[in-house]
């Protein structure tokens, strides 16, 4: 995978091209005019949604971005359109394939996929086999497949990133990139191969069903074990609750009598409103009233008796007394005169006379008529105590119904409760039946077992696990052969000692006798420099040469800035010939340009580099590099009569 071209297109449909070649390619030119921004145009378009292209004229000014990448047999444009306005992030994206691609209008340039699409195209075509990181199990991290993306590290050195002695890798001092370089490396590689990763898929879901089996395995025993114990306490839970009986069969099995319980069912309930409870009650109240009403006036008649019974008594002695002293002078009943005192009929027709024999005839009368209501009085009393005593019957006969009523409506209570518990025992059975191995089964998981360990271990033995840390160590041995040479050639120090990619610190080692040197405890920017172009010439070189996912190009930002004795005079050099040779080590410029050139013609020979600088060199091998005339304003990567939104708007 390299780069063809990379084209921009302004708001009213202009477009600038670049061309690159296989080789050295350089851009030179003054500050600020956008030579570092490629990295970041290249980095967007290989499906990174995050736009970090410089603030100013790029942004305000281009509205398109669009690279061409070659593969064997293929090319691949990818344009997307920048960021709307306050956003800094964008997914969508134009792809367009094939064995000749065309660079699209403005007018032609459409949205059809998104930056997903666009890295699973790039690994697909770049050769990034189906992989997983290898991530143990006891740690927080997950496993992730490496893509595209993971090559980001390895191919652009940024101004700020080319010497630093702290930073080996683009985005290195970013969170959690660390351990993404060491995990996604190796399988970008190859130490994890396509087959190797076949393997570790089979063997992971090996692992997982001799987990599984594992567990029921383990279920299943501990089942066996308790499962006695438990069918005898659910035999007297059903017993208790009376869906069997009290005892059964010596010769059943306890799992047959607990079958038995699943054909229960429940007792009918008969509805009850409380209807017939509120009846009987109302008619209690009325039988009670009647009861009451009648003692009152059986209480009336009583006292009216008592009170009669005392004036009769009076009447009689009364009355006995006047028949004894005969106080009529004519008896009634036989018409006899009676008065021994005085003759018959002597003056009874005087006025006095008259007035006498009356009121003793009153008297008479008055005694009589009391004799005479005494029967009636008794005949009423003993009425009235006949039915105090049947409604007393009727009352305590509809007290009796009321109690069995109340009585059946507890029952109907109980009745329902007795079904309720019943149904949650038969539901525990039949759970404890349907969990219930069969006597065959902890026979065949004993057997799965078997053999899944035995898939597992030739899976385990297939891959060569404990190879893996073998292969990479031949692998990174093979990368850091070179260093040492390349570390020479641009003059760095501790040259004589063997170098190396340290993939555990990601920096640089030097093994010196007694004691290692790392890259961040040596001094002098040209030998950060030297170490950077080392560990990646090295790197890129094995990926060439053993056809590894790499994409074979390298993109290195200003990296001849450490040759110049200042900032001001490495800007000031602006891609002049003459101030590059006046103010720059010009010996220690060339040595590092014919470094890269020798690699991409003979170390790696196709691969691509791509420098953006201030120095320029006379070399004509050099003058042949450049991609354009050194940038200046103009020309630059953005033409200046580009209009931006706001002058459109206007």
């Amino acid at each position: 995978m390299k780069i063809r071209s990379i084209h921009i297109y302004s708001h009213d449909g202009r477009r600038r091209d670049l061309s690159f070649h296989d080789g050295l390619n350089v851009i030179t030119g003054r500050s600020s005019t956008g030579k570092s921004a490629l990295s970041d145009i290249i980095e967007y378009c290989m499906g990174r949604s995050t736009f970090n292209i410089p603030e100013g004229i790029i942004q305000e000014r281009v509205s398109w971005y669009a690279v061409f990448y070659t593969f064997e047999g293929e090319e691949v444009l990818v344009a997307k359109p920048a960021p709307g306005p306050g956003r800094s992030s964008c997914s969508l994206a134009m792809v367009r394939r094939g064995a000749n691609v065309t660079v699209p209008d403005f007018d032609d340039l459409t949205v059809n996929d998104d930056d997903e699409g666009v890295v699973s195209l790039l690994s697909r075509r770049l050769g990034i086999p189906e992989n997983t990181t290898d991530v143990p199990i006891d740690n927080s991290r997950e496993s992730y497949d490496a893509n595209i993306k993971h090559t980001y590290f390895y191919l652009f050195q940024k101004q700020t990133i080319i010497a630093n002695k702290d930073q080996l890798f683009y985005r290195q001092n970013e969170q959690f990139q660390p351990q993404t370089i060491k995990d996604t490396l190796p399988i970008l590689l190859g130490v994890s191969s396509r087959d190797r990763f076949s393997l570790e898929s089979r063997l992971r879901a090996a692992q997982r069903e001799l987990r599984l089996n594992t567990k029921l395995l383990e279920e299943a025993k501990s089942a066996i074990d308790t499962s006695e114990e438990r069918a005898i306490g659910l035999q007297s839970e059903a017993r208790a609750v009376g869906i069997l009986p009290a005892s059964s069969a010596a010769d059943a099995k306890i799992v047959d009598r607990l079958r038995e319980a699943l054909t229960w069912k429940p007792t009918s309930v008969p509805e009850d409103d409380g209807g017939r409870i509120t009846g009987i009650e109302n008619e209690l109240v009325t039988l009670r009233e009647q009861r009451r009403e009648i003692q009152r006036r059986l209480d009336a008649a009583e006292q009216y008796a008592r009170r009669a019974d005392g004036f009769q008594t009076e009447v009689v002695e009364q009355h006995d007394r006047l028949t004894s002293i005969k106080a009529l002078p004519i008896n009634k009943a036989t018409g006899e005169w009676q008065w021994p005192f005085a003759e018959a009929n002597l003056a009874l027709g005087s006025p006095i006379a008259q007035l006498l024999l009356a009121d003793l005839e009153s008297l008479d009368r008055e005694m009589n008529a009391v004799v005479g209501e005494r029967p009636q009085l008794d005949a009423y009393l003993d009425e009235q105590r006949r039915e105090l005593q049947t409604i007393g019957e009727q009352i305590r006969a509809k007290e009796v119904e009321l109690s069995s009523a109340i009585a059946t409506s507890e029952v109907i209570v109980q009745l329902g409760n007795r079904n309720n518990a019943a149904s949650r025992v038969v539901g525990r059975i039949s759970l404890f039946l349907e969990g219930l191995l069969p006597e065959t089964e902890l026979a065949r998981l004993e057997k799965e077992q078997r053999r899944l360990k035995a898939r597992v271990a030739d899976l385990e033995q297939r891959i060569g696990a404990d190879d893996s840390g073998a292969r990479l160590a031949s692998t990174m041995n093979n990368i850091s052969m070179h260093m040492s040479g390349y570390i020479a050639a641009l003059g760095g120090e501790f040259s004589q000692y063997p170098a190396r990619l340290d993939l555990h610190n990601l920096t640089v080692a030097l093994d010196r006798p007694g004691r290692p040197i790392f890259m961040q405890r040596t001094g002098g920017g040209e030998n950060h420099l030297a170490y950077h172009l080392a560990a990646l010439l090295a790197l890129h070189r094995f990926a060439a040469s053993q056809k590894q996912p790499l994409p074979r190009f390298l993109l290195i930002d200003q990296p001849t800035q450490v040759y110049f004795p200042s900032e001001a005079s490495y800007e000031a050099a602006g891609g002049s010939i003459e101030k590059t040779e006046q103010d720059a080590d010009l010996e220690a410029v060339r040595r590092l340009f014919e470094l890269l050139d020798r690699f991409a013609r003979e170390d790696a020979p196709g691969f691509q580099i791509i420098v953006t600088e201030h120095a320029n060199l006379r070399n004509p091998w050099f003058q042949e590099a450049l991609i354009e005339h050194p940038w200046t304003k103009p020309p630059a990567l953005v033409p200046e009569d580009w209009p931006d939104l706001a002058e459109l708007a206007d």
